[in-house]
């Protein structure tokens, strides 16, 4: 769980954080500053928070990584339930990002950074990667906003040992 703590201030949860800092330090800013942008970001910040979290990471991804099944092996009843729904999600951002690479507007907001995570976790098994390369304007976005220093830098080199280790 994210948290940030600057002086008095405490916060947890990524969306009261981007908001903090957007409000308190200089440009560049992730949440528009025009009303009608503004309410298209957290739009798109709460559907991917409820709709296509529960879909992409607490069905999808968690058959592969906490199955439930008695070897230990994917989930593959939940994987094959849950595709229908993965894709429809993965067309509906595919369609999204078509006109200008970005969720809302043509510049990268909170909505973009809310959804990157997500994205970086589909693409590792094989319906998730395949889904993600068919929706060629969403992995065309992935790629572009992958290479975004902010988006590199967080990620630790392979074989490092991570915190608690």
């Amino acid at each position: 769980m994210p948290v940030l703590r600057r002086g008095d201030v405490a916060l947890f949860e990524s969306k009261a954080i981007a908001t903090y800092v957007d409000r308190v330090f200089p440009a560049p800013f992730v949440l528009p500053s025009d009303p009608k942008l503004l309410t298209l970001a957290e739009q798109w910040v709460s559907l991917v928070n409820t709709l296509v979290d529960r879909t992409i990471v607490r069905t999808y991804l968690f058959a592969y990584i906490a199955p439930g099944t008695p070897d230990g092996t994917p989930n593959r009843a939940a994987i094959e339930a849950v595709m229908p729904a993965l894709q429809q999600q993965v067309a509906v951002l595919d369609k999204a990002v078509a006109a200008t690479g970005h969720l809302v507007g043509d510049s990268f907001t909170f909505a973009d950074i809310n959804l990157m995570p997500l994205l970086h976790r589909l693409k590792i098994p094989p319906e998730g990667a395949a889904a993600l390369a068919a929706a060629k304007r969403l992995s065309a976005y992935y790629t572009h906003h992958a290479e975004r220093p902010s988006f590199v830098r967080p990620e630790p080199p392979a074989g490092a040992p991570r915190r608690g280790n």
